[in-house]
């Protein structure tokens, strides 16, 4: 497993399920594969290609986490140059873990990281962030049983 990933918020984002129908509509790569535009170029761009992935905050809780697979620049209409992460379309239910609100992304060393607990599957049920956050601390997961 890579050693440097990257943790985003996603705003707007009620849970997994609401991130996975946003990531499956219009913006996709012509590949199908999903991607998020960000101002700022990774500088540990080739750290983070090396199986990293991106980590997203849904209502201030680590909920899943999804593989960079490349880098993209993208020019939009004021011509500023930005970067594309181009990821994996499978969305990785992790250990929800609470992270208090930021700007950007930033870079989570993988002895941060939460631990992966399985694939999401669409249609799954699933709990509030901060539900599932709560039952986490006391060791109860909800859903798929932790990968080891």
């Amino acid at each position: 497993m890579a050693g440097l990933h990257l943790m985003k918020l996603s705003v707007g984002t009620d849970d997994v399920s609401d991130l996975a129908r946003w990531q499956s509509g219009p913006g996709r790569e012509p590949d199908g594969l999903p991607r998020h535009v960000t101002r700022m170029w990774p500088k540990r761009e080739e750290e983070l290609l090396d199986g990293g992935s991106i980590y997203w905050t849904i209502k201030g809780v680590i909920l899943c986490r999804q593989r960079v697979v490349r880098l993209e620049e993208v020019r939009r209409e004021d011509g500023i140059p930005r970067c594309a992460l181009i990821l994996d379309p499978t969305l990785v239910r992790v250990t929800p873990t609470p992270r208090r609100p930021f700007q950007g992304w930033r870079y989570l060393p993988a002895a941060d990281a939460p631990r992966d607990l399985g694939d999401f599957s669409e249609g799954e049920e699933e709990l509030p962030p901060k539900l599932s956050m709560a039952l986490a601390e006391f060791g109860v997961v909800w859903g798929a049983a932790p990968k080891r």
